[in-house]
C-alpha cells in the first residue's frame, strides 16, 4: 500500500493525446519520512506513521496510516512511488460553511411564498409529531454544516511530476487551497 501527505494546490485541466480535457487537481506532495512504526508487541495494533516537514524544517504533520506496509523509519516516500493511472482514494477536511439553515444544509424546498405564508419563506416547517412528544435523534434540521471529514475514492492519477513533487488527480478533491489531503492507493 502506497501512503503520501500532500497539499491542495488547485484545479486545473490537461487536455488528452486524442483532444479530450480532463479536470485535476494539483497536489504539492513533498517527500514524507517514516518515523514510527507500531507493532502488535509493543502498542497493541500495526501502523506507520508519516512525518511531512513543514518551513522550518520540523515535522508539521504527523499522521498514522492503519494498514501498514513493509517500511523503515527513516526511509523517505515521495510521489514516484505513484504512477500515471494509479487508483487511489484522497482524505481531506472540506470547507467549513459555519451555521445554516435547513434549506442550504440538506436542500429543502422552503414553504410557499402565497396562502399566508408570512416571513417564513426559508423556514423548515413543523419538526415533531404528536408522539413520541419530542424531537427525533438525527432529524435534519439548522446547524454547522461543513469541516468535515471527507474521502473521495477511485480517483485516478492523470500526471506524476517527480521533479516539483506534484501530482495531478483527476477529479475534484475535498478542502480549500492548502489543505492537508491523505493519498492513499487502493
Amino acid at each position: 500500500m502506497k501512503t503520501l501527505l500532500g497539499k491542495k494546490v488547485g484545479m486545473t485541466q490537461i487536455f488528452h493525446a486524442d483532444g479530450r480535457v480532463f479536470p485535476v487537481t494539483l497536489i504539492e506532495a513533498a517527500p514524507c519520512t517514516v518515523v514510527r512504526i507500531r507493532t502488535k508487541d509493543t502498542d497493541g495494533y500495526e501502523a506507520v506513521q508519516l512525518g511531512r516537514k513543514g518551513k522550518k524544517g520540523k515535522y508539521q504533520f504527523l499522521r498514522e496510516f492503519k494498514n501498514g506496509f513493509d517500511a523503515e523509519v527513516g526511509q523517505e516516500i515521495s510521489v514516484s512511488a505513484f504512477q500515471e493511472g494509479d487508483k487511489v482514494k484522497i482524505s481531506g477536511i472540506s470547507k467549513g460553511k459555519g451555521f445554516q439553515g435547513a434549506v442550504k444544509r440538506h436542500g429543502f424546498s422552503g414553504r410557499n411564498a402565497t396562502h399566508g405564508v408570512k416571513h417564513e419563506h426559508r423556514t423548515l416547517g413543523s419538526v415533531g409529531g404528536r408522539f413520541p412528544q419530542r424531537v427525533v435523534k438525527g432529524k435534519r434540521m439548522p446547524g454547522h454544516m461543513g469541516a468535515d471529514r471527507v474521502t473521495v475514492k477511485n480517483l485516478e492519477i492523470m500526471k506524476v511530476d517527480a521533479a516539483n513533487n506534484l501530482l495531478a488527480v483527476r477529479g475534484a478533491l475535498p478542502g480549500a487551497k492548502g489543505t492537508l489531503l491523505e493519498i492513499r492507493s487502493l
